[in-house]
């Protein structure tokens, strides 16, 4: 396994880890709930085999993900590893509420300390309450008092506010999305090289687009077979990612161990390393977001001149999930995220046919009509 600094932190990460909230599960009575047996061999042997990053959240997989992976790393291998979990804002009623929420967090994890906290989800709903409550400066106190170790965020949105963020607090690490089709919205090239100036290590979230890229649609594959040196489309969407230097671990998804053996093997690779990828290389990969981008789907930009929606609803959002289901001809992933939309009350289903995001689209979208579209096709996950 390859290692990266952590930022300015003394030590390095692996440059695979761990992201838990996709644990192999177990559907029952409509229900679904960890496959904690596989959900342990998984986790162990991530720990065993040179990962030593893992990654989750308050909220995943209905609030267990923390407590699954408290259990797996129980004993020697807690000592072994790094973890980062997260907090929503959306769960910080109170300032009381950070602190309980906190706790909970480390009952379930067994543990007395974390080793990076993070603000959950950081985007322009919520970022004008996070620095009004400072609530970074709570987080401050847990450090002081030693339950955490590094402060942190993860974000969704684009790269102005982006900038705002990272300026706004010495954070020691940042956690975005990025992959070979979003290098010029999230987190774009020139987010990633400000987090590298600022020191701040710098972690990638959905560098699959959700699955999405590792099956590559016929013509997307054709571009792979044309180039002399063969690779999957999993190892060509890590190389895109691998290639920033200002990167410090790349989290992986995984479910099954076959992927997770798959994964360890492509980033143990002595050529796995920043700068990995030719000028040639890199301009395969262009006609290979060309190609994605080419696909024909509702024609959102992500504007937002649309929103905010005076019923709640996150249009760009349903449309862009919709977008990634028709591009990678698969929809469980955009279904999922949609469940997360929902369970935020931004789901198209609130859509109350007003009207007044249609007069706002430069593009001409007929939105009411697409986010029938959208809410009907992405409706059903279950989590």
């Amino acid at each position: 396994m390859n290692y990266r600094p952590f930022g300015k932190n003394n030590y390095q990460v692996s440059a695979l880890g761990l992201g838990c909230m996709r644990l192999p599960r177990i559907f029952e009575n409509n229900q679904a709930r960890v496959d904690e047996e596989k959900a342990f061999e998984l986790i162990r042997y991530a720990a065993t085999h040179g990962i030593n990053y893992f990654d989750t959240a308050l909220t995943y997989h209905n609030s267990t993900s923390e407590e699954v992976l408290g259990k797996a790393l129980e004993g020697g291998l807690r000592k072994q590893v790094k973890i980062a979990t997260k907090q929503p804002v959306w769960f910080m009623h109170t300032q009381a509420d950070i602190r309980r929420n906190l706790e909970n967090t480390l009952k379930k994890l067994r543990t007395d300390y974390l080793d990076i906290y993070l603000i959950h989800n950081i985007n322009p709903s919520c970022w004008k309450e996070i620095r009004q409550r400072e609530i970074f400066r709570e987080y401050e106190k847990f450090r002081e008092e030693g339950m955490i170790k590094s402060i942190g965020f993860s974000f969704h949105g684009g790269p102005q506010l982006f900038s705002e963020v990272l300026a706004a607090y010495p954070w020691e690490m940042c956690q975005v999305q990025q992959n070979l089709l979003d290098t010029d919205k999230e987190a774009t090239e020139n987010a990633i090289a400000l987090a590298g100036q600022k020191g701040c290590a710098l972690v990638i979230m959905e560098p699959l687009r959700g699955g999405g890229l590792a099956q590559a649609t016929k013509e997307v594959q054709s571009i792979y077979d044309s180039f002399p040196v063969k690779r999957s489309p999993v190892e060509w969407a890590f190389r895109h990612l691998l290639n920033y230097h200002q990167v410090s671990t790349i989290l992986s998804g995984m479910s099954t161990m076959e992927q997770l053996k798959e994964n360890i093997e492509i980033f143990s690779r002595p050529e796995s390393l920043p700068g990995c990828l030719s000028s040639e290389e890199k301009a395969l990969l262009n006609r290979v977001k060309a190609s994605y981008d080419a696909i024909n789907t509702i024609p959102c930009t992500g504007c937002e001149y649309c929103m905010p929606c005076p019923h709640g609803v996150n249009i760009s959002r349903a449309f862009a999930l919709y977008n990634d289901a028709l591009r990678f001809e698969n929809f469980a992933p955009s279904q999922r995220g949609y469940w997360f939309t929902t369970t935020m009350g931004g789901d198209a289903g609130r859509c109350k046919e007003c009207g007044a995001c249609t007069q706002h689209c430069p593009q001409g979208i007929d939105i009411i009509q697409q986010l029938k579209v959208a809410h009907q096709a992405l409706k059903g996950w279950i989590e």
